[in-house]
């Protein structure tokens, strides 16, 4: 066939077809029709999924409005159905916490400036308590009362986040007290000894030396695995920043938590701050550890309730405080404690720090945490002027049932302290009117005397337990009387040295719980007079060069 042919079929074709076209139109009809049909089928179906997707509830938001802002405190109406301790959240983004639920209003204490806070203002219930953050992640951190980082490190990988407020564990979730938590302050583990567990109190007037006992006892938990936190309630910003220094210096940041409310800020976060610190102790106790808590100290914390309270225009009572004030710091201590290998076998130990006024230790919130707790240490102003350093009062500092903690060895040592101590305490009285004394009664001023300045420790610097007992048994055996107040802080310090290279022995039966044999006794006694010999014979040298000149 030519090409002439061909073309001549195509173009009868397509002219056939253009004459035609109503063949073509069914076609496409019954494509539109097929389209049609199925986005009806589809709109169906998602019709009856949607019927047939169960109704979601109605969100029921309650507001309030503010109608009183005070210093601390907001009154709120139109909240009936909010809770006590119930999170609020202002218009402002402050937030709050409902403490006083009366016919028609609400007591808030705030959590933040009330000077962002403005009359009229819209409140929002949360339907949740306030909580903190808590984990491992805490550890080495600075953070305020709710938990928010203040060290400039970024935010904090807590692994959950646990309300303030919780109930203190049971009789039978607890056990005695039975490990000895070292202070590394020989006049505290001699005489006053503190049991993990155990809630002991620090109490004294201002500048007596509270604080640093309590850092003391946290840098010297180097040598354990204790995990520490310092709670500083209303402490400027100053102290708190040196406490931070002398942990970092000791090196126990790493294994503390730090949690600041400075007194310039709102008294609501000096309010739940130690509730938040006990918080963050309860996980790691529940996790099977040991923690280390301090309250530093009690005294702003119980101002600050006062000052809330007052705001809020509750009823006063002794010294201004209302009537709950105990069981807010009854609640608080109580949840610290030994506990039971059923519920983690851990333990919370509480050194709250309180100050007192012109030593008067009657006072209304003295008294309450003396009857709280289980012992507490008194550091008396007159040992202050005597340059006794720490000045632990042995006679009204008491500890009622750490001493079932204490290890063996430093039992049998310290035994008779604070006999001697309070027995030289009466003849030093006596002696300062002048009458004559034996010479027996001369030996026991100078034996008390070497026993009191041995108890003499400096700052940052805690013992471990085998130097204690050989600076004790040199005491209490005599080998330290007659020395002045600078050959005995040498002949302290050469004793340490040398218990620390040659005493491994006795150390390790300390830390076994294992009683002191005698042969240990003889071994340290004929230590010291060797240490003590040294000096004499380094203090002669020094005195002959200083007339003479150096000897050849």
């Amino acid at each position: 066939m030519s090409d002439r042919d061909s073309s001549s079929d195509i173009n009868n074709v397509n002219t056939s077809q253009a004459q035609n076209p109503a063949s073509a139109q069914p076609k496409a009809q019954s494509q539109d029709q097929d389209q049609n049909q199925d986005f009806e089928q589809q709109f169906q179906r998602w019709q009856q999924d949607l019927l047939a997707t169960p109704t979601p509830a109605p969100v029921l938001t309650e507001v309030g409005r503010v109608i009183e802002v005070g210093d601390g405190v907001a009154i709120v109406t139109g909240l009936a159905r909010a809770l006590a301790d119930e999170l609020l959240i202002f218009a402002s983004g402050v937030r709050g916490i409902v403490l006083d639920l009366e016919p028609g209003r609400l007591g808030v204490i705030l959590l933040g400036p009330s000077e962002h806070i403005r009359l009229g203002e819209d409140v929002r219930r949360t339907c949740k308590v306030i909580s903190v953050p808590v984990g491992p992640a805490l550890l080495g951190r600075v953070v305020d009362a709710v938990g928010l980082p203040r060290d400039g490190l970024g935010a904090i990988a807590a692994v959950a986040e646990h309300p303030v407020e919780a109930e203190a564990p049971g009789v039978l979730s607890r056990s005695a007290i039975f490990k000895p938590l070292a202070t590394g302050i020989k006049a505290i583990d001699a005489a006053v000894p503190v049991g993990l567990g155990q809630r002991e109190l620090i109490i004294g007037d201002r500048q007596t030396g509270k604080t640093s006992i309590a850092v003391d006892t946290m840098l010297n938990q180097i040598r354990s695995d204790v995990i520490c936190i310092y709670c500083a309630i209303g402490q400027r910003g100053d102290a708190v920043s040196r406490v931070i220094g002398a942990l970092k210096k000791g090196d126990m940041m790493a294994r503390s938590i730090v949690i600041s409310t400075g007194d310039e800020e709102t008294p609501g976060l000096a309010y739940i701050a130690p509730y938040a610190a006990m918080t963050m102790a309860e996980y790691f106790c529940d996790q099977g550890r040991d923690v280390l808590i301090i309250f530093d100290d009690l005294t702003h914390h119980a101002r600050s309730y006062r000052e809330l309270s007052l705001l809020l225009r509750r009823p006063p009572g002794r010294e201004a405080f209302p009537g709950d004030i105990f069981y807010v710091h009854a609640r608080l201590l109580e949840r610290a404690g030994q506990f039971t290998e059923e519920v983690g076998g851990g333990s919370i130990t509480a050194l709250p720090v309180v100050e007192t006024q012109a030593e008067n230790l009657s006072a209304y919130i003295p008294t309450n945490l003396i009857s709280i707790t289980d012992g507490q240490i008194y550091l008396s102003p007159q040992l202050v002027q005597k340059n006794q350093f720490p000045a632990v009062h042995q006679g009204l500092s008491v500890s009622r049932v750490g001493s079932k903690a204490q290890s063996r060895a430093l039992r049998k040592v310290a035994g008779n302290l604070r006999v001697t101590l309070s027995q030289f305490e009466e003849l030093e009285d006596f002696a300062r009117f002048g009458t004559r004394l034996d010479d027996a009664t001369r030996a026991r001023l100078k034996r008390g005397a070497a026993v009191r300045n041995s108890l003499r420790q400096a700052e940052r610097d805690p013992m471990p337990a085998v130097e204690q007992l050989a600076v004790l048994i040199a005491a209490m055996e005599g080998l330290l009387d007659g020395l002045e107040e600078q050959p005995l802080v040498d002949a302290m310090q050469h004793i340490r040295a040398l218990a620390k290279k040659q005493l491994h022995e006795i150390e390790q039966r300390i830390a076994d719980d294992k009683e002191l044999r005698p042969e240990d006794s003889e071994r340290v006694i004929t230590m010291v007079r060797s240490a003590l010999e040294t000096d004499s014979e380094t203090d002669f040298q020094a005195d002959l060069e200083a007339r003479n000149g150096p000897i050849s």
